[in-house]
């Protein structure tokens, strides 16, 4: 199984030191994510729960909304805010576009 090693002794010392310190480099790191793994959790835990409607705003004055989505929807930019269910309703009835990835006027029941 080693018949690979250096036959000399000091390829073979450096080979030690080389894995002594990759171990070392290793350790910390093992060390650096388990310390950082109760905080991720507690980060998960504290979440804020996904809003069940968002509209996506324009840009400019008083940023218009532009489009309505379902609160899980990918295609939802990042100028965004969470609305009631009868807002959603009522932005949708007023000519607000509906997203065509995930629908919300089907979801709402809003038929054209």
């Amino acid at each position: 199984m080693f018949d690979d090693l250096p036959p000399d002794l000091a390829r073979l010392l450096t080979l030690r030191v080389w894995h002594a310190m990759w171990l070392q480099r290793i350790d910390t790191e093992i060390a650096a994510l388990q310390e950082k793994e109760p905080e991720q959790e507690q980060g998960r835990k504290n979440r804020p729960q996904e809003p069940d409607w968002i509209v996506e705003l324009g840009i400019g004055n008083g940023r218009p909304p532009t489009e309505v989505h379902v609160g899980g929807c990918y295609a939802a930019g990042k100028r965004r805010r969470p609305v009631p269910r009868d807002e959603a309703r009522r932005l949708l009835t007023s000519g607000v576009r509906a997203c065509t990835h995930c629908k919300p006027d089907a979801q709402l029941r809003i038929l054209d």
